[in-house]
């Protein structure tokens, strides 16, 4: 009985927890630099999980160095979440990230607004160790803002610091399964289930 027990407790909590990876899934300095055209960007696979992306921006000397990329949030799961990791870099708390729905960055670098984009932020030190997703969210200057979490779908990113230097990023992308509980009726016969296992234990 005490194996059965055993074994239902597993069913009811693998029911609701979803398979989580953790990974550095791009860093610059290992696969190249990412795209500095909004047209084509950097393709990158995300998975349900952490999916830590590392890249460089700033004025080198030899102009603006811009980093688009592009990720698919796969059907029944969402992104929700952009955390700003420990080592990120400023040029004065202006660094720039910006996000579009689709596999393009439409706006010109030289656009007087927003419009066109879902959300931007200028993100800095203080966003360390903060998810800035619900503050890309917000529509400003002509952004056409959204609600969290970000459904399935294309979405690309445009990283960028104007400012004379090299200014390191670290993101942490989170996806999570879009139905991570059981509907009601699951539940209520896993419970049932559980509930006569312990009495037959007792019994026993």
């Amino acid at each position: 009985m005490l194996v059965r027990y055993s074994a239902l407790v597993s069913v009811l909590l693998a029911s609701g927890v979803s398979l989580l990876h953790g990974a550095t899934i791009y860093r610059e300095s290992v696969s190249g630099d990412f795209s500095n055209s909004g047209l084509s960007p950097t393709q990158v696979t995300v998975g349900l999980g952490s999916n830590q992306i590392f890249g460089t921006t700033g004025n080198a000397g030899s102009g603006i160095d811009r980093d688009y990329f592009t990720i698919t949030i796969p059907a029944n799961e969402a992104l929700t979440g952009i955390t700003v990791l420990a080592g990120t870099t400023s040029g004065g708390a202006t660094s720039f990230i910006g996000l579009q729905a689709g596999p393009q960055v439409t706006l010109p670098t030289n656009a007087s607004t927003a419009a066109g984009l879902l959300g931007w932020w200028h993100y800095g030190p203080s966003d360390v160790g903060s998810d800035i997703l619900s503050k890309i969210a917000i529509p400003v200057n002509g952004a056409i803002g959204f609600t969290t979490p970000l459904g399935p779908g294309q979405y690309s990113f445009w990283v960028q610091d104007f400012n004379a230097g090299a200014f390191n990023y670290g993101f942490d992308l989170a996806v999570a399964a879009a139905a991570a509980t059981p509907e009601p009726a699951t539940w209520g016969l896993l419970v049932a289930g559980l509930c006569v296992a312990i009495r037959r234990r007792r019994t026993t």
